[in-house]
């Protein structure tokens, strides 16, 4: 076999896990090249992630059939598992009016260090239509109005089979998602936000900030829930700032720190090492 895929596995904690998965991929001519798992003893459960390649003698990485036989082992130890050939998930990109996220996506993309392959954007607005063109991007207005907010998600989900999509990045769409799509997109739709939510909601958060004199400036990567800005935590960054930072400078750093952990949250993301635990996740970085 050749080519390269990934298992991980969520399950609960016993003795025997880590041996039957080496040795079934040992029976399968397969060489782990990286190996991390976490026992959580909160939850008793077990959290792992494998990569691998095949030897090449037996023709062709099989996936699917590696995973049909995986099956019996999955359930005897009541595991759920997703076994991915390394294939770069295929990006579909959200934006309004602030490009700062889309451009940086989009130099990762060309640099080839952003895991995923950009597809397309949607967006709300007309105004980073020649970012995205410019790029090579299809570039997709899809307008939001009370009224019609719930054919623009319809839409919008369309473009996402259209695509082929893997993934949804939300890279500073100013709209919130419905229940309905937010739960067709579950696990597979990724939100940034600056980290001033909840203490500075609502407009102008760098003022806000400024006016209460704070020392950090951060962002958060998550996924997208239902329930609005508090889906389970990917990356975070945070950066130092002082008395010096007036708003604008606030906002720039924050767009710095929003960038980083939008990039290392879709990066981990398309290298299958975010696992969901709850409303939490385990990262293998």
């Amino acid at each position: 076999m050749d080519g390269s895929a990934t298992l991980t596995i969520t399950c609960p904690q016993s003795s025997g896990i880590v041996n039957a998965v080496t040795a079934f991929l040992c029976r399968n001519g397969c060489d782990i090249v990286e190996h991390q798992q976490f026992d959580d003893a909160v939850s008793g459960r077990l959290f792992s992630r494998t990569a691998f390649v095949g030897d090449g003698e037996g023709g062709p990485l099989d996936v699917e059939a590696l995973a049909a036989d995986f099956t019996p082992v999955a359930e005897r130890y009541g595991m759920t598992f997703d076994l991915t050939p390394a294939t770069p998930p295929r990006i579909l990109v959200m934006v309004s009016t602030l490009g700062h996220c889309l451009n940086d996506l989009i130099f990762r993309w060309r640099a080839g260090s952003l895991g995923g392959e950009l597809v397309a954007v949607v967006s709300n607005h007309e105004v980073l239509r020649p970012m995205a063109e410019a790029a090579g991007l299809p570039f997709h207005h899809v307008p939001v109005t009370p009224s019609t907010k719930e054919e623009a998600e319809d839409r919008l989900m369309a473009l996402v089979e259209e695509t082929g999509a893997d993934l949804v990045v939300l890279a500073r769409y100013m709209q919130v998602l419905s229940d309905r799509t937010c739960s067709a997109l579950h696990g597979r739709a990724i939100n940034i936000h600056h980290s001033f939510l909840p203490g500075f909601k609502g407009a102008k958060p760098y003022h806000q900030a400024f006016d209460r004199g704070v020392k950090l400036v951060g962002a958060t990567a998550h996924y997208v829930t239902p329930d609005l800005d508090e889906g389970p935590i990917i990356e975070q960054e945070v950066i130092r700032i002082d008395h010096t930072h007036d708003p604008r400078a606030l906002a720039t750093v924050g767009r710095d720190a929003e960038a980083l952990a939008l990039s290392r949250a879709i990066r981990w993301h398309c290298q299958q090492r975010v696992l969901l635990n709850g409303h939490s996740t385990v990262v293998f970085r």
